[in-house]
C-alpha cells in the first residue's frame, strides 16, 4: 500500500493533512483509474463534519473536471453508500467521513463497483497518478455534470427495513445518532419497521459529531434506555457503520457479543456459512469460548476491518466484525453497517422471543489488561528471545483460561501488550510482568 492511503481511506486533520487541493487531485486520479469504458460516475456521500461541504465541492469538481458524473447522496451513512455505488451501478462510492475520529479530522474512502473497498492495487494506482500534470481535462460538452441523488437515502433505507423478518410494533428502541450520517436516516427506518423510537442526538451537528456520544460513549445510551425503559438501544459512529447495543437492563453489549448473539443463532437454524465468525486479536476470548461451546469456529486476523473482509471472503464466512462494533454480514452487505446489524439484533430477538439480556448472557466478557510500552524502537520485539520465552511462559500459565497478546503499535513507539483471563489478578500480574520486561529489554517504559 502506498503511503497516502492507511487501511481505511485518507484520514487528516481537514484543510491541514486533507486539503481541498488533495482531494482534487485525488478526484482526477481516481476518475483517471476507475473510469470504465469511458463512463464515469461516482456516487458520493459524507457526514456532518463541518468541513464536508468544503471537500465535497472539492471532489465534486475534481470529478467534473476529469469528465465524470457526481451523484450526490448528500448526509449519508457509509454503508449506504457501499450499498448505492452496487444498486445504481456507478462507477465508483466515495465517501467524506471520518468516521469515529474527532471533529477536526475528515478523510475520503473510495468504492469499487461492486461495493467493496478498493483493493491495495488500485489505491496505489491512483496514489502514481496522483501527481501528474497530464491527465485529460474535458472541455466544452465533455465537461462533467453534479446531480442529486434525493431519494438516496429512501432506497437504503428501505433496503435494510426489507432485511427485517417482521413487525417491530411494540418494540421501544433508542438509538444515539452521534451527530452523524445516522441523524437522516435512523427516524426512517425504525419508523417504517412500526418501532417507537427515541432518537438522542439525532440532529445533523457536524460540531458536535462523536462528541461524548455514540458508539465511543456508550454510556449515553445506557442511560437512555434505563429512562425510557427502552427494549434495546442502539448507538452508531459519525458515519453509522459501526453499532454498540444495550440490553433492556442496561448490560452494553459490544461488536464481540453481538457476533456471538448473531452466529449462536444463525448456527443453530444452519445458516451460520462454514460454521465461522471471523474477527481480530483483538475480540475477547469470551466469544470465543462461547462459541467453541456452540460448535462454532473463531478465525482471527489482525486488527482492521479490512483484514476481518479479506479473509472472510477467503474462507466463504458470512459474518465477522470487530469489538468495536464494526460487524459485516457479508450476504447482504460488503462492508460494516450499524442499522444492518441492528436490524439482525432485532430478529434474532423476534425469532426466539427472548430479550437481548437473555440472548447475550453466554457471552461472558473476560478481564482484559492493556498496557502500553514505549519504546526505542518497536521493530526489536521481534525475534527477541527473553520476551518471545516470557510470552510463551505466560501462555502455558494461562492454558485455555486465557490469552495473550504482544503486538508493535502500527504507527506509534508502542509495544501493546494485552492479557485476558477469567481471573482479572492473574491477568494482572501477567501483563506487569511483561510490560515491565519489555521495558527493560528494549530500553523503554510503560506508558
Amino acid at each position: 500500500m502506498g503511503q497516502l492511503f492507511g487501511t481505511d481511506g485518507v484520514r487528516g486533520v481537514a484543510n491541514v493533512d486533507l486539503t481541498p487541493e488533495l482531494v482534487f487531485r485525488l478526484g482526477r486520479a481516481a476518475v483517471h483509474v476507475l473510469a470504465t469504458h469511458g463512463s464515469t460516475r461516482f456516487l458520493l456521500g459524507r457526514d456532518t463534519r463541518l468541513s464536508g461541504p468544503m471537500l465535497e465541492a472539492a471532489l465534486t469538481a475534481a470529478v467534473c473536471s476529469a469528465g465524470g458524473t457526481v451523484l450526490s447522496g448528500d448526509i449519508l451513512p457509509t454503508p449506504a453508500v457501499a450499498y448505492l455505488t452496487r444498486h445504481l451501478a456507478a462507477s465508483a462510492g466515495v465517501v467524506i467521513s471520518a468516521s469515529h475520529n474527532p471533529i477536526e479530522d475528515n478523510g475520503i474512502k473510495f468504492f469499487a463497483k461492486d461495493g467493496y473497498k478498493l483493493p491495495d492495487a488500485v489505491e496505489d494506482a491512483i496514489e502514481a497518478v496522483l501527481d501528474r500534470h497530464d491527465l485529460p481535462r474535458a472541455v466544452g460538452l465533455q465537461v462533467g455534470r453534479a446531480e442529486a441523488l434525493p431519494d438516496a437515502a429512501d432506497i437504503y433505507v428501505d433496503h435494510v427495513a426489507s432485511l427485517a423478518v417482521g413487525s417491530l410494533a411494540g418494540l421501544r428502541v433508542v438509538v444515539d445518532c452521534a451527530y452523524g450520517a445516522a441523524c437522516r436516516t435512523a427516524s426512517m427506518l425504525w419508523e417504517q419497521l412500526g418501532a417507537t423510537l427515541i432518537a438522542v442526538n439525532d440532529e445533523p451537528d457536524g460540531a458536535r459529531i462523536n462528541v461524548r456520544c455514540g458508539s465511543t460513549n456508550p454510556e449515553v445510551i445506557r442511560q437512555a434506555v434505563l429512562q425510557h425503559g427502552a427494549d434495546v438501544g442502539f448507538a452508531h459512529d459519525g458515519d453509522a457503520d459501526r453499532v454498540v447495543a444495550v440490553d433492556e437492563t442496561g448490560r452494553i453489549i459490544d461488536g464481540d457479543a453481538i457476533m456471538g448473539v448473531c452466529a449462536i443463532h444463525l448456527h443453530a437454524h444452519g445458516k451460520l456459512a462454514r460454521g465461522t465468525v471471523v474477527a481480530t486479536v483483538m475480540s475477547n476470548l469470551g466469544l470465543e469460548v462461547a462459541l467453541r461451546g456452540a460448535g462454532i469456529t473463531l478465525e482471527r486476523t489482525k486488527v482492521g476491518d479490512r483484514y476481518v473482509l479479506e479473509r472472510m471472503r477467503e474462507l466463504g464466512a458470512t459474518l465477522g466484525g470487530e469489538q468495536s462494533g464494526h460487524v459485516i454480514f457479508l450476504d447482504q452487505a460488503t462492508t460494516g453497517d450499524g442499522a444492518l446489524t441492528a436490524v439482525q439484533v432485532v430478529n434474532v430477538m423476534l425469532e426466539t422471543g427472548k430479550r437481548l439480556s437473555e440472548l447475550a448472557a453466554p457471552i461472558e466478557r473476560f478481564p482484559q489488561i492493556l498496557l502500553n510500552v514505549t519504546v526505542a524502537d518497536r521493530g526489536t520485539l521481534a525475534g527477541h528471545p527473553a520476551i518471545g520465552a516470557a510470552v510463551a511462559d505466560a501462555e502455558r500459565t494461562l492454558g485455555l483460561r486465557g490469552r495473550v497478546l504482544v503486538r508493535p503499535s502500527g504507527t506509534e513507539p508502542l509495544v501493546r501488550v494485552m492479557v485476558e483471563a477469567q481471573d482479572q489478578s492473574e491477568a494482572e500480574s501477567l501483563a506487569g510482568h511483561l510490560a515491565d520486561l519489555i521495558a527493560r529489554e528494549l530500553r523503554g517504559r510503560r506508558a
